[in-house]
């Protein structure tokens, strides 16, 4: 996929989630209209958006087959992940907690290379789709790499080794992302297939940001429009210091949607071509070239995915 193909390009977020753990854990956590979830996507490409990443992992109600008919029938390429998320979010008896660190990396091999499984909620017996999944996610909590958590990031490596797919990793409050990223380089996973997420709420320290950045990672920031967090402003600030900084070339953003931030699941949310009509307008008038807006939608995705 080239520079035209991909255009303006979101790194995560979340289009389609299935009643079941995420959404006991958070309600948020459940967009499964597709008719809402495709005007929503519609939305995004008449204002110019064209690639969406969806960072919903197998395993943890990702919507394998509605994400293929949303992006066949609003011509939006829609890259899905593969991978696990935060371990909370699954049941005691789900099998990510019990198969080996292999048995793990061929699902995620098996749906980079044959296709994905299309509910792999409570077991292993799922119909499998043509549609693959495009990127491998992760998740980082405070507990960092202990024991279940390093077999869950042992896979993910494996099956990026195997397959040269990039891994996209939530980053929690409270972790150690430079930690992780000592562990993932000894395995061997080149910095430029890395995505580290919220970073812009998960670490005030910008100076960790700057580190992780000097080892030749991608940061994606998508705390725009949350107001809970911080202002727009407050986000644009770091930004422009990462800019500042040279790492022009490895920055992305996104806004990491859920059902309270897509207008047609509610009509008072920011909408998922909120970054397109009011955040990039912002960035322009805080000094944020059209240039470095291109590199963040466009390039930098593209370098990333290639």
């Amino acid at each position: 996929m080239n520079s035209e193909e991909l255009g303006f390009c979101q790194c995560h977020e979340h289009l389609m989630i299935r009643k079941g753990g995420s959404c006991r854990i958070n309600t948020a956590l459940c967009m499964d209209d597709f008719s809402k979830s495709k005007r929503e996507v519609l939305r995004y490409k008449e204002k110019g958006g064209q690639t969406i990443i969806d960072a919903q992992p197998c395993g943890c109600n990702r919507m394998a087959a509605g994400l293929c008919r949303i992006s066949e029938q609003t011509g939006v390429n829609i890259i899905a992940s593969t991978g696990f998320h935060k371990l909370a979010f699954y049941s005691e008896n789900h099998w990510i907690r019990f198969l080996r660190e292999d048995q793990l990396a061929d699902i995620f091999i098996n749906e980079i290379v044959c296709g994905m499984f299309e509910n792999l909620d409570d077991g292993m017996d799922s119909e499998q789709i043509p549609a693959r999944a495009g990127i491998i996610k992760a998740a980082l909590e405070g507990e960092n790499l202990s024991m279940r958590y390093e077999k869950l990031f042992y896979s993910v490596c494996c099956a990026s080794r195997e397959t040269k797919v990039p891994i996209m990793v939530h980053i929690e409050t409270g972790s150690n992302p430079m930690g992780l990223l000592s562990y993932m380089l000894r395995q061997c996973i080149e910095p430029n297939k890395i995505i580290f997420c919220h970073m812009d709420r998960a670490e005030p320290d910008l100076s960790v940001h700057k580190s992780l950045l000097e080892q030749g990672i991608f940061l994606e920031y998508d705390t725009i429009g949350r107001f809970k967090y911080h202002s727009d402003l407050d986000e644009i600030h770091i930004i422009r210091e990462m800019l500042d900084a040279g790492f022009e070339d490895q920055i992305l953003f996104s806004l990491d949607t859920t059902r309270e931030r897509l207008r047609t699941y509610q009509e008072d949310a920011v909408g998922l071509d909120y970054i397109l009509c009011s955040f990039i307008p912002v960035m322009k008038e805080n000094g944020i070239t059209s240039g470095q807006i291109e590199k963040i939608s466009r390039s930098n995705p593209v370098r990333l995915l290639e």
